[in-house]
């Protein structure tokens, strides 16, 4: 203390302190400085007195206005949960065949639907709505269907279920196994015939014949198929148990007939309806024909 002095050169009184002929100064601090430091402190005794601040022993300091980033984040969640309601209560309103009338309804319906599809969908069609060949799950994603592919035969598909015991309203079709009605040559010369219906093979007279007087009543003279049988498409290269000659056969002889859960009772119309929506926007879904008598759904199925 008794070093201190004051500064010639700059007006400034030491600390009284010196390293090898080098002296400190007790500079002051900017004014701005110590302001903007005061302010701080005012603020911190604000902060303290109007939020939660000191911790007790089993919760904070409430503070004057009461906040809580829990009160906050309720207030939100009500918020969100508000709009989700409003949007389920328009979703409830509208016919499922008017829902491309109005753009952002539809697309909140296929947002919905994504999350729906996540949780109860993926398990057999696959994250990414490819289905499993190997396993006769339908590829969601082609253009390909069944039953009909608009959002009102998609939606009967989910509530009424493929194939389901006990639901008169099911979807439902049966192909008969044909098992010891040909022999080796004359299903050989079948196999080559429907493959030729999608370009895949030559065709012959004796496989055109045996598929006229056996297929072609459900599958159609072309392998057109038919929707209102459930009937597949055998002309369009699309194959939902494989399309290999051996897959083929035994599909013909030993027909695999998928099963697909009826969703009512299991979700709620308005979750059935916005997974509709999903499945329709994955590419393949096709516009709703007000004379549509047996208007249908999903699945994609060849023998």
């Amino acid at each position: 203390m008794a070093n201190k002095r004051i500064d010639e050169p700059t007006g400034t009184e030491t600390v009284g302190h010196e390293w090898d002929g080098i002296e400190e100064l007790n500079t002051p601090l900017p004014r701005w400085w110590l302001w903007t430091f005061y302010l701080t402190i005012i603020f911190a005794i604000g902060y303290v007195i109007a939020y939660p601040a000191w911790p007790m022993i089993d919760r904070a300091t409430v503070g004057v206005l009461n906040w809580s980033s829990r009160g906050e984040l309720a207030k939100d969640m009500s918020a969100a949960d508000q709009a989700r309601a409003t949007v389920r209560e328009q979703l409830a309103r509208i016919p499922i065949e008017r829902l491309p009338e109005e753009s952002g309804l539809m697309q909140q319906a296929v947002s919905g639907g994504a999350a729906a599809f996540r949780v109860n969908c993926v398990q057999c069609h696959g994250s990414g709505a490819a289905g499993s060949q190997e396993l006769g799950y339908p590829n969601l994603n082609d253009d390909d269907w069944l039953w009909g592919g608009d959002l009102k035969a998609i939606e009967y598909t989910l509530v009424h279920g493929i194939r389901q015991a006990g639901n008169d309203e099911t979807r439902m079709s049966v192909m008969p196994p044909f098992e010891g009605a040909f022999d080796t040559a004359q299903l050989d010369a079948l196999v080559d015939h429907v493959l030729s219906l999608s370009g895949k093979a030559e065709t012959n007279a004796t496989g055109a014949g045996i598929y006229a007087d056996n297929c072609a009543a459900c599958h159609g003279p072309a392998g057109e198929g038919d929707r209102a049988q459930g009937a597949p498409t055998l002309n369009d290269a699309i194959w939902l148990r494989g399309s290999s000659r051996e897959a083929i056969k035994r599909q013909i002889l030993q027909p695999r007939m998928g099963m697909m859960p009826q969703w009512e009772g299991r979700l709620d119309p308005v979750t059935i309806k916005m997974l509709a929506a999903y499945v329709h926007s994955l590419g393949g879904g096709e516009d709703f024909v007000e004379v549509a008598e047996n208007p249908e759904a999903d699945v994609d199925e060849q023998p």
